[in-house]
């Protein structure tokens, strides 16, 4: 089994979330007391939050590529960033280190395709939703996201930092994240893409295919490592 390296804690509600689905993926796949063979580090959210807020996309760049490189050091052979916000800066990290990065964009892109779909509504933060780092690895792969208004947008955001990435799932939030989804015109597939996103809604609550970029990516990193 080839070593995982995760680079989490933006936030650390999901980072829990990839650590127990490569444990049980790996279990799934090997059977008996297998699990994964995983090198964590786990940055402070609070301060690479500020960059973002302030657009100091450069700063949190930096400070990624260097928690990516001590990850290598510490002997993982290829990386997944936890998170899909920040693989804005995924470049920083790709000229960082000598060893793979998993792209969540891709694993995301390649699972929407395979469910037949060429037109997801995104739901995430207003980062990943309103730029175009993340729309144009999908449609790199044939994939043209849908996000919501701009309110809804806002208040999406909201929802992400003030309460999903702090542990707290409300099912008033839930109702609104709901509405948004019935709200959407033409879109053929939901991609949960935020990894929080997944803490407050699932396929069941919702009638469109739905990707959850956190599942899609952690089954990637689950084939790099058996693979």
């Amino acid at each position: 089994m080839r070593t995982l390296g995760l680079l989490g804690g933006m936030s650390a509600e999901s980072t829990t979330t990839y650590y127990q689905a490569l444990n049980g993926g790996v279990r799934e796949r090997l059977g008996g007391l297998h699990s994964a063979q995983l090198v964590l580090w786990s940055v402070d959210f609070a301060p690479i939050a500020a960059m973002q807020a302030e657009g100091d996309w450069d700063g949190a760049g930096a400070a990624l590529a260097e928690a990516a490189a001590r990850l290598e050091g510490a002997g993982a052979e290829a990386i997944l960033l936890c998170t899909n916000t920040m693989h804005k800066v995924a470049p920083a990290i790709e000229a960082r280190v000598g060893i793979p990065l998993i792209h969540i964009g891709d694993a995301t892109a390649l699972a929407v395709r395979a469910r037949g779909c060429s037109r997801p509504l995104l739901l995430a933060t207003r980062f990943t939703m309103e730029q175009d780092f993340y729309k144009d690895r999908l449609h790199g792969h044939g994939v043209g996201a849908l996000v919501p208004d701009q309110a809804d947008r806002d208040r999406l955001h909201t929802i992400i930092y003030d309460e999903l990435c702090q542990g707290v799932v409300d099912p008033g939030s839930k109702r609104e994240a709901l509405a948004m989804i019935a709200k959407a015109q033409g879109a053929d597939s939901v991609i949960f893409g935020c990894t929080e996103v997944g803490l407050l809604l699932s396929q069941a609550d919702i009638a469109l295919p739905v990707i959850d970029s956190t599942l899609v990516h952690v089954e990637a990193g689950v084939d790099f490592m058996l693979g």
